[in-house]
């Protein structure tokens, strides 16, 4: 899908590790949530509460997901989930442009 049809698109922007990762919130009619960001390149590590599946639409970054001691690299196009109530660790390479979807249980 290359683009959201009847949103609500908060306009504060959620930023973390000093700018470096910032996002913007997407709500759809039907309750789903997303959000559209860029990621600079860094090492960063994120805590869910929801389920996640996050979408790389352009980048090049290694995720270390929960219960793994291996780095998964993921660039334009793939996808990869993350449990609820876990954390996962991201070494991006270059500038990475996401869409994360949150699946509550």
């Amino acid at each position: 899908m290359d683009q959201f049809e009847k949103v609500t698109i908060v306009k504060k922007a959620n930023i973390y590790f000093d700018g470096k990762v910032t996002s913007r919130t997407i709500l759809f009619e039907n309750g789903e949530k997303k959000t559209l960001g860029i990621m600079l390149p860094g090492e960063y590590e994120f805590g869910t509460s929801d389920k996640e599946i996050m979408e790389i639409i352009q980048g090049n970054l290694e995720v270390k997901l929960p219960g793994s001691d291996d780095w998964h690299t993921f660039t334009n196009g793939e996808s990869f989930e993350v449990s609820a109530n876990s954390k996962f660790s991201l070494i991006v390479k270059e500038t990475t442009d996401y869409c994360c979807s949150y699946i509550e249980a």
